[in-house]
């Protein structure tokens, strides 16, 4: 397994935070409320975070032309 012993992470370790970014933006929790340090774990929780969001807005951009279709 490849680790950077410098700065404390590995590939599990980001997919693990990607996951729990991704989780977190479906739970509707801010961006803000990251709980790492270092700045490539944060950008990993940060690139789920902001994938699930996308999602979840274009889920509601459409879910909102469906009632307007309907109405």
């Amino acid at each position: 397994m490849a680790t950077d012993i410098k700065l404390g992470w590995d590939v599990e370790s980001l997919n693990k935070a990607y996951r729990q970014g991704y989780m977190a933006s479906t739970m509707g929790m801010g961006k803000a409320r990251c709980p790492y340090r270092g700045d490539v774990v944060i950008a990993a929780w940060e690139a789920g975070w902001e994938d699930a969001n996308s999602i979840r807005q274009e889920r509601l951009k459409d879910s909102g032309d469906l009632f307007s279709r309907i109405a």
